[in-house]
């Protein structure tokens, strides 16, 4: 009899066991950090195989070491390359003014980037610190910039990052695609 109730007592300690650390782990997963990188994904119609990338580009170097600066310059050479292919591909006697500017056009902090990044929320996902404006145009930049950066290293692939870069930013200099 003492062996049984020893039993019952040890399954009811582990199911409560279970059950905790089954709720722990389902709020550390609809976290709003992480609700915000799954709207995120849904937004851009990207879903991360490795979400770490995408909470790396969604951190200032104001929160963290681990932030998203490497990732930024990625992202903004994958848009300029984008850019550049796009414009080529239009007319191949473009000259390396007109490509400069219109690749000026599309990863401005002040004015593209930052209104794609705004469009999609990102001073609302972007971790910073106390002291860090999340809308400050260079914040949203660097973090919309980041975000390519970031399918780059999910993909092991420049251009499908690039496709969802047209994809979010709309396909027109200058102008963010309304969604």
């Amino acid at each position: 009899m003492a062996s049984f109730r020893y039993t019952a007592f040890a399954l009811v300690v582990l199911s409560s066991y279970f059950l905790v650390q089954l709720g722990a782990s389902s709020k550390l997963k609809s976290s709003p950090f992480e609700s915000a990188l799954d709207k995120l994904q849904n937004q851009t119609g990207y879903t991360f195989k490795n979400i770490g990338y995408l909470r790396r580009a969604m951190t200032h170097p104001s929160f963290s070491q681990e932030n998203n600066k490497a990732l930024s310059i990625l992202g903004s050479n994958v848009m300029d390359t984008s850019v550049s292919m796009y414009y080529l591909g239009q007319d191949i006697e473009i000259s390396s003014k007109d490509l400069n500017r219109r690749i000026s056009e599309n990863s401005r902090g002040d004015t593209s980037c930052a209104a794609d990044g705004m469009r999609l929320g990102l001073h609302k996902v972007v971790r910073v610190s106390p002291k860090t404006d999340s809308t400050a145009p260079a914040v949203v930049c660097n973090a919309f910039r980041a975000i390519f950066g970031a399918i780059a290293m999910d993909t092991k692939k420049v251009d499908d990052a690039g496709s969802v870069f047209w994809k979010v930013h709309g396909g027109e200099a200058g102008r963010a695609m309304v969604m």
